[in-house]
């Protein structure tokens, strides 16, 4: 089991989804992930990797994993915004001081 935490910028982008069906089927995506099922994801680069959610948009959420236990949840979007999503979750990433 992955102890899951999260940035700003996910939660911001999150919880301003309007979508509630949105925001369930990410959530249980998650909660999958915490599991230590990611199930449709790719690595991006960086150490960065892409959950897709197959649903509305395509939401995708970018998350690292740092040591054996943790994940970041670095930020999320959709297809439309993918390329600009994954550069952000870049910066996140080597900006994040997790002590």
């Amino acid at each position: 089991m992955y102890s899951i935490r999260t940035t700003e910028c996910f939660d911001d982008w999150f919880m301003g989804l309007r979508d509630i069906r949105a925001r369930v089927r990410i959530q249980t995506r998650i909660d999958r992930l915490e599991m230590g099922n990611p199930g449709d994801s790719k690595s991006v680069g960086g150490g960065i990797v892409e959950l897709r959610i197959n649903y509305g948009p395509g939401y995708r959420v970018y998350y690292v994993q740092r040591g054996e236990v943790l994940v970041v949840l670095l930020c999320g979007g959709d297809k439309s915004s993918q390329q600009n999503d994954i550069a952000r979750a870049k910066e996140i990433s080597s900006a994040l001081d997790l002590e």
